[in-house]
């Protein structure tokens, strides 16, 4: 969740790892911190700033000139809390009592207790309630004594091993002025390749400005950076396990251009990250998957599948349930996936378990696809993010391809993961022969036209912004869907909670009846997704009905409908028109306004659409 960076290299550090800093302050904003090693005086140092909330209140205290951080070899931290307040003290880097080493970190220590309680024994002070200290203690203490004394690579691979949780470590030492050793078991770390200079980072994004040169990182596996290169190793004594690779995006992919918040854009981008979703995945004969480490075979006897994933992800695996048990004729459930691996589901060499993740290292998600593989079930991933951690363990590979996401609320990603869950779909019924390869192809065809669908979507909202103004005082809203519009409502409810911090919930409508109907009251707005009356009718009327009893009850009745749809409009107080697509697809086109609404709600009520309180873009631990 936190964000690391580190240069070295020939130039001054400090604005580098800034500038990263900033670009990463989507994975963590609760405080932020900067070491650099300085050796213009007598005897080289590490000179430390570090603060309390967001990164405009580092860099305010770096400019009242109190530290001095002139150097070329430097690292930072934008920290999401976890064990120990959002406080000064707590705020990474970390240093041991001697300040002669520098740890940032993302990700739980989970036997820090015990290392903390040894290390005080020993007359060890800690000056923070954190995890993290830990290491920075424990590497000054091999560095100084024992087998690998003076090896900051062997003394960083020697406290590794001894470390249990998900971690990604970076730190650098007053005896190796121009290196930094990062490590990473379960948590996100790349290396950026510059010219005579090197970063790190838990994101490409930290250093897309320089260079577009990458290396990912394996399981279990260590760095070490100077300014002429590189060096990976493996802490627990295997082959180095890394790839070279060039980023596909390039910096105004991750700059606001022009739009107030990163999410603004990123809901403009829609209709570009669906046609990027779906590009190269149709050769004219059928569906292609980004990476297949599966026969046909192995695909055709594929008797069940499970959706696991988390949040906004899970709200697409519930829309690809609708897809996959109509084309494929095999039963799919999805399940929330940090509760999968715990109740011990059915799982064998016959079940397909597709694990669905925007970064690809959401800890949860990682550690059910672990769970599928120890029971011999297929993995299949769709992710945003290439190379990361669930890629690398899965069987195939659907890659969503929307560019990075900086907005910590997901939208274009959300619709790519839609998208490549339709694919999955496709894919499988090709496999099994439940689709011909003309129906498989006109489903692909008709995927193509959502994009221009999507971008109509957009240039219709601007009654959604007003309604948005009117309603952004109400003290809950809620949201009703049948079919693939309840995984919508969901999603809406989610988003409005995200952003503007308000009671939300999200119901299949047919359910109202049985309980949440008792919330209905005069002036509550409630969000109707309705389905097409020439495609559905039968849930058509039903949703008609649900709409007349929220009206009897007072309540305010906000309907997206397909337009044309003459036979909602006497009931609707605020009706939402959206271009017609087949069924299936429509959560591409209906999730668009629900977006809109909860982003200018939240913008009504003065909030940061890209940093929701206690949110963070990538959750890596458990």
């Amino acid at each position: 969740m936190c964000g690391i960076v580190g240069y070295t290299g020939p130039r001054q550090a400090l604005p580098l790892v800034l500038e990263g800093l900033r670009r990463l302050e989507y994975r963590g904003y609760d405080s932020a911190g900067v070491v650099v090693l300085d050796r213009d005086g007598a005897a080289p140092q590490l000179n430390l700033a570090k603060k309390a909330g967001r990164i405009g209140n580092l860099e305010a205290f770096i400019d009242t000139g109190a530290v001095a951080l002139a150097g070329t070899t430097g690292m930072g931290h934008t920290r999401w809390a976890t064990h120990g307040g959002p406080t000064d003290r707590n705020a990474h880097p970390h240093t041991d009592m001697h300040r002669r080493v520098a740890v940032i970190h993302n990700g739980i220590i989970e036997n820090f207790v015990p290392l903390r309680a040894e290390l005080e024994a020993a007359g060890i002070e800690f000056s923070s309630d954190t995890d993290t200290e830990v290491v920075a203690h424990l590497l000054s203490r091999v560095m100084a004594d024992g087998p690998t004394a003076g090896d900051l690579p062997a003394s960083m691979a020697a406290v590794c091993r001894g470390l249990e949780g998900a971690f990604t470590l970076v730190a650098m030492h007053l005896d190796a002025p121009e290196t930094l050793v990062a490590a990473r078991r379960n948590s996100p770390l790349v290396v950026g390749i510059g010219e005579d200079e090197m970063f790190v980072a838990s994101d490409v994004a930290a250093f897309i400005a320089h260079t577009r040169n990458a290396v990912e990182l394996g399981q279990d596996q260590l760095v070490v950076i100077n300014p002429d290169g590189y060096e990976v190793t493996s802490f627990t004594g295997g082959e180095p396990d890394f790839r070279e690779f060039h980023v596909d995006w390039d910096l105004s992919a991750a700059e606001k251009g022009g739009f107030e918040f990163f999410m603004d854009k990123e809901i403009e981008e829609q209709p570009a990250a669906v046609a990027q979703t779906l590009l190269g995945h149709f050769d004219g004969s059928g569906i292609v998957l980004d990476e297949l480490r599966l026969s046909e075979d192995d695909l055709r006897t594929i008797d069940k599948v499970f959706v696991v994933a988390c949040g906004t992800a899970y709200h697409s695996g519930l829309v690809a349930k609708y897809a996959i048990e109509h084309w494929c004729r095999i039963p799919v459930e999805v399940e929330v996936a940090s509760e999968f691996r715990y109740r011990d589901p059915v799982l064998n060499r016959d079940t397909l378990v597709v694990a669905v993740s925007q970064s690809g290292e959401t800890a949860d998600t990682l550690e059910a696809l672990r769970h599928a593989r120890r029971q011999k079930a297929r993995v299949l991933a769709v992710c945003n993010t290439n190379g990361s951690q669930i890629p690398r363990e899965s069987d195939a590979v659907v890659y969503i391809h929307a560019g990075p996401e900086i907005g910590v609320a997901s939208t274009k990603a959300f619709l790519g993961m839609l998208t490549a869950n339709y694919l999955v779909g496709l894919a499988l019924a090709q496999a099994r022969g439940t689709k011909y390869r003309d129906e498989i192809a006109r489903e692909y065809e008709e995927l193509t036209k959502i994009p221009d669908a999507i971008a109509t979507t957009l240039t219709l909202m601007d009654p959604v912004r007003k309604l948005a103004q009117e309603i952004s005082t109400a003290k809950a809203i809620l949201f009703l869907g049948r079919h693939v519009g309840y995984p919508v409502a969901l999603e809406g409810a989610l988003k409005l909670k995200e952003l503007a911090y308000m009671h939300a919930e999200g119901f299949a409508a047919g359910e109202l009846k049985h309980g949440p109907i008792a919330l209905i009251e005069e002036g509550l707005p409630v969000v109707i997704v309705t389905p097409s009356p020439v495609t559905d009718p039968l849930l058509h009327s039903k949703l008609l009905s649900n709409i007349r009893e929220i009206q009897a009850r007072g309540a305010r009745t906000i309907v997206i409908a397909e337009e044309g749809d003459e036979t909602v409009a006497p009931f609707a107080d605020f009706l939402i028109e959206l271009p017609k697509v087949p069924k299936l697809y429509q959560p591409l086109i209906t999730t668009v306004p629900l977006q809109i609404l909860a982003a200018e709600i939240a913008r009504a009520k003065g909030f940061d659409l890209d940093k929701p309180r206690n949110l963070a873009k990538s959750v890596t631990v458990e």
